[in-house]
This record gives C-alpha cells, sequence and structure tokens, in this order.
C-alpha cells in the first residue's frame, strides 16, 4: 500500500465515512490523486464507495467513500502477572472475539507461550491476522526502529527482553509491543471521546496508576518509553510510605494496592475494602477519599503542565470517583495553578478491562497505517 493510501485509510479510519472531495481538501491531494489511490484501496478490498452526496456546489453529486472493517483483523493482548487477555478486531478496532490464557507464573518464556497460543487460536477462528499487538506494564522503546521491553516491575522483568521479535519469530505477522497505558491512550485519542482533540490525556488507574500523553496528534512516547510515570509524583507530607522505599506519591494513595494498605484490609482484598467502604464511614471511606483527593491532585499537576483539551479517567480502580467525587474536585482546584475548575474538560468514559487489549490492537493498527 502506498504512503498516500495509508493516509486516506487512516482518515477514513479515525473520521468515518466522508466524501472524495472532503478527503482530498483534507489531505491536500488533487483530485486525479485520490482517484488513483481510492481504486487502489477499493481493488485491495480495504474500502467501498458508498452514496452519491448533493455538492454544494453545482456539478456532480460526490461519491462518499467507507471503509471496509472486515478487510483485516488483529489480535490485541493485554499482559498482567496473573493472565493474558487477548481480543480480535477489524480494522476499525471493533472487537469481535475474545479468550482469556491463565499463566502459571509471569516469566517470560510463560508470557510469550502464552501469547503464541492465544494468536493461534484466535487465528483458527477467524483466518491470517494482520498484526498482533501487545500491551504491558513496562517501559518500552525502540531499538533500530524494533519494540524492546526494557523492563516491567509487575512482571518480574528487571532485564530488556525483546518480545516483540520473540513473537514474531512464532506468529510470522508484524507485531509491536506498547505500554499498556500508551496503548489505551492510542486507542482513545482514535476511537473514543479523544476523537477530533489535538491534545489528550488520559488517566489508567487500577494495580498502578500512570498515564498517556497525546500533543499534536501524536502519542509521546518519551526517549526511554517512560512518559506518563506519574505514580511516584509526591503530592503530600504525610509520611505514607510507598512500596518503592519513598513516601506520599500519587501511588502510595491511588492505586488499587495502596487502598487496600490505607483500608487496613489484606492484600487483594480490594472488593471487601469497596463494600465497607460503602457500608460505613470509616478507615476503609477515608482510604477511597484519600485516593480521590490524590487523583485529582495528580491530574490537576498534569493540567498545569500540559494544558490538554481533555483529560480522561479511565481504568478498574475508579471507584473513589463514585464514593466521594467532592474529594477528587477538592484536590484538583487546590493544585491547579491560575487555571478556572470550569475551563479544565475532564471525562470518565465506560470501561471494561478488555479495553486494554482493543488499545494493543489500535497499536498494530496504528503501526500498520503509520506513514
Amino acid at each position: 500500500m502506498s504512503a498516500t493510501g495509508r493516509r486516506v485509510l487512516l482518515d477514513l479510519l479515525v473520521h468515518g465515512p466522508r466524501s472524495r472531495i472532503r478527503i482530498a481538501e483534507r489531505l491536500g491531494l488533487s483530485r486525479a490523486s485520490l482517484t488513483r489511490v481510492a481504486r487502489e484501496l477499493v481493488d485491495g478490498g480495504l474500502i467501498l464507495p458508498g452514496d452519491m452526496l448533493a455538492s454544494a456546489s453545482r456539478g456532480r453529486p460526490a461519491e462518499e467513500l467507507h471503509l471496509r472493517p472486515q478487510a483485516a483483523h488483529f489480535v490485541g493482548v493485554k499482559v498482567t502477572a496473573e493472565r493474558v487477555y487477548a481480543v480480535v478486531t477489524d480494522l476499525a478496532a471493533t472487537v469481535v472475539d475474545e479468550l482469556e490464557i491463565a499463566l502459571a507464573s509471569p516469566a517470560e518464556r510463560e508470557v510469550v507461550d502464552a501469547i503464541v497460543g492465544a494468536t493461534r487460536t484466535l487465528g483458527d477462528r477467524h483466518g491470517t491476522m494482520s498484526a498482533v499487538g501487545v500491551g504491558l506494564a513496562a517501559d518500552v522503546l525502540r531499538r533500530e526502529g524494533e519494540p524492546l521491553v526494557a523492563s516491567s516491575p509487575l512482571l518480574g522483568w528487571s532485564a530488556p527482553v525483546p518480545l516483540a521479535g520473540l513473537l514474531a519469530e512464532r506468529v510470522g505477522v508484524p507485531v509491536t509491543v506498547a505500554n499498556d497505558v500508551h496503548a489505551l491512550t492510542a486507542a482513545h485519542h482514535w476511537f473514543g471521546s479523544g476523537v477530533d482533540h489535538r491534545s489528550v490525556v488520559v488517566y489508567g488507574v487500577g494495580a498502578g496508576i500512570g498515564c498517556g500523553v497525546v500533543v499534536d496528534d501524536e502519542l509521546v512516547q518519551g526517549a526511554h518509553g517512560r512518559s506518563g510515570r506519574v505514580g511516584h509524583t509526591r503530592i503530600a507530607r504525610t509520611g505514607r510510605p510507598c512500596t518503592n522505599g519513598h513516601s506520599d506519591c500519587v501511588h502510595s494513595f491511588v492505586s488499587m494496592p495502596a487502598i487496600e494498605a490505607n483500608a487496613g484490609v489484606a492484600p487483594g482484598e480490594y472488593a471487601s475494602a469497596l463494600e465497607r467502604a460503602r457500608a460505613v464511614d470509616g478507615r476503609e471511606r477515608a482510604a477511597f477519599a484519600a485516593a480521590a483527593y490524590a487523583l485529582g491532585a495528580a491530574v490537576a499537576e498534569t493540567v498545569n503542565l500540559l494544558d490538554p483539551e481533555l483529560v480522561s479517567l479511565m481504568g478498574e480502580g475508579l471507584d473513589m470517583l463514585d464514593l466521594d467525587p467532592t474529594a477528587f474536585d477538592e484536590g484538583l482546584t487546590a493544585h491547579l495553578e491560575q487555571v478556572p475548575r470550569a475551563s479544565v474538560r475532564i471525562d470518565r468514559p465506560p470501561f471494561a478491562f478488555g479495553l486494554y487489549a482493543r488499545g494493543a490492537a489500535a497499536t498494530a493498527i496504528r503501526e500498520l497505517l503509520s506513514v
């Protein structure tokens, strides 16, 4: 596929069906060039001609072009310390199938075998995949153009792992690997409420906390794959310990393990802490209120630094916002620097854990269409 063909396909993917005239104007193409590229994409089965639209000026009606989502399928994988969660999406990142594989351990070989097994199983169901995307809690950088997992404390990987290369050798299609929150952000920018925003911040809250950043329509990954590491930013002076050996960071209040510890329940008993917080105004509820305030403070510092058009809060660990939304607003307002609260647009899109895997698939689509 030509570079111009990828640009046209990307425009239809993100913005939906539109007339040839609008596509040509948006991408700065001549009508002759667009006609040639459209023929290439139609012949390749990637787009379909659609309705004839009345032209705003006199002349022939303009033909609308449509993406053909079923033209390609992708595997997206989210890796945790306990399981591999995989989905199949079409070219429009719509999930059409999913499966889970439990991990005996998060060791490198176990993870690779599980991802390969999931890809082959899904390929048997849906045919050959165009590419595979993997998201995990890790620092991911590029070395000689290839993604490399520099480290993943959650998985216990302290040395670099060429995960993309190891997988590509066995599955036989291109593989891209990304930080899970970065992948979630990429998908949100293309397919969620981040569409048509040039600057977006996505907070992912769960076992940890991180954020993905889009500036001028580009996902910011950083020189070492570490952008968005807000978890260990210090926001208080209470002496609350962090597992990394310091105190009073965002992680020590907001992460689900921190809420468990601050609520006085055993590790893994987050659901129990949440149930008690809903029932009784005691230590458990105070832990969730402190988490909400700390998250608001963290978001404020991000707004101070980046001035994004939109901040989206996502993840499985946002129950504190339901229990005490006032505390979040208090933390946000207290830490904003000369920015009116009303000018900060924050949303909380519907979330399911599978969105991480869908985000990984979106990174594979993004890589395929990169110009």
